[in-house]
């Protein structure tokens, strides 16, 4: 009897390491080869582990990505979830009138398949108000992330829509998580948002007539050098460059944008 239990518990054990040697651990997935050195460039603006560790994202959770772009973040949070957890990537519809929709969704899509190791359990869901709002079924997801989306909706008109869909998505007691190009405080916030700062009174207030409570912010994503008054808003900055050469150093020595970074949670 002795002797099975043992051989028992070696086996468990056993079980236990190789499956810890499988997980990927957020630093690993920061780190990867799946990230390209023009990306990983921008870490240091963009706080990827303090980020996601703020959000208090497992490697065992739901998670809906909203609007990932080019999946910069996607980058990360896939091959971190792949072994233990659920990934949805909240894109735009294929029947998107405007070009830029189409071909950012297209080059996301070619990013899930050119490695099918690393995000070939991705689900790709569509979210393009007011048509489609399902961007993971009601109830499931443990986090929701979005990372410089709000100012996109504000100028449309659907950031009402979004965060309503976002609460829906979540699970009683699961986390928003915002990242967004923080206005100054003194300045009164523009409803479209035009130069893509929104201040954070209005972050929360979005977020608190969706049915959310404020948990809590955090200044990893501060940049004290931004003074959020250029002649091309914050696509001036790094990485757009909207004014191409001109003061191109004076630019880039500020870096990227100063963001908010909030975080807000489903009653349960």
């Amino acid at each position: 009897m002795k002797k099975f239990l043992l051989a028992l518990l070696l086996a468990v054990s056993f079980a236990s390491a190789q499956a810890a040697e499988k997980s990927t651990s957020l630093h690993q997935a920061i780190a990867g080869k799946q990230r390209s050195a023009e990306h990983k460039s921008r870490d240091k603006y963009r706080h990827p582990q303090q980020t996601l560790e703020f959000f208090d994202v497992k490697d065992n959770m739901t998670v809906v990505e909203i609007w990932p772009g080019e999946g910069w973040y996607t980058e990360i949070i896939a091959p971190y979830l792949k072994d233990h957890g659920k990934l949805y990537a909240a894109h735009f519809s294929d029947d998107a009138d405007q070009a830029y929709f189409k071909k950012n969704l297209h080059d996301f899509v070619n990013k899930l398949k050119s490695q099918s190791k690393v995000y070939g359990k991705v689900e790709l869901t569509v979210l393009q108000p007011p048509k489609f709002l399902q961007i993971a079924p009601d109830g499931s997801a443990d986090r929701v992330l979005t990372f410089r989306n709000v100012h996109n909706w504000m100028k449309n008109d659907q950031a009402a829509a979004v965060f309503n869909a976002m609460y829906k998505a979540l699970k009683p007691g699961g986390i928003l998580g915002v990242v967004e190009h923080r206005n100054s405080t003194l300045k009164q916030q523009d409803p479209k948002a035009e130069s893509g700062y929104v201040s954070e009174d209005y972050v929360i207030v979005l977020a608190r007539n969706a049915g959310f409570e404020f948990l809590d912010k955090s200044e990893i994503n501060a940049n004290s050098k931004d003074t959020k008054d250029y002649p091309e808003g914050v696509w001036t900055l790094p990485p757009a460059l909207k004014l191409k050469d001109k003061d191109r150093k004076k630019y880039l020595a500020i870096g990227e944008s100063d963001r908010m970074t909030i975080k807000f949670i489903k009653p349960r």
